[in-house]
């Protein structure tokens, strides 16, 4: 429970640097809420496959050859969809929890 509430409130500051490090060096921020809650705002230049969609899009995300950074609304479904990257062989993943943490 209580990295649910880090994820939320940002988690600690050397893993938020540690993640603002990769995206400068060109990690692929992908937003893995629904359709609807990406058009309401999201990160310039994030990409949206949505958590339910993640399994469908492991080869594609593996193609981008480099680190993914995940987000979504407070957490939890961003934890799942590394979770899932990562049991199917891509490691280099980032779980950013809100996407408002990466503003």
């Amino acid at each position: 429970m209580l990295e649910f509430f880090k994820k939320l409130l940002g988690g600690n500051e050397a893993e938020m640097e540690q993640i603002r490090t990769v995206i400068a060096n060109g990690a692929v921020i992908i937003d893995v809420r629904t359709q609807g809650e990406f058009r309401r705002g999201n990160i310039n230049g994030s990409k949206n496959i949505p958590v339910d969609d993640i399994g469908s899009n492991v080869k594609k995300i593996e193609a981008m050859k480099k680190p993914i950074v995940l987000c979504c609304a407070s957490g939890m479904r961003s934890a799942r969809a590394a979770s899932i990257l990562k049991a199917n062989g891509i490691a280099d993943v980032y779980d950013a929890g809100s996407w408002v943490n990466l503003q």
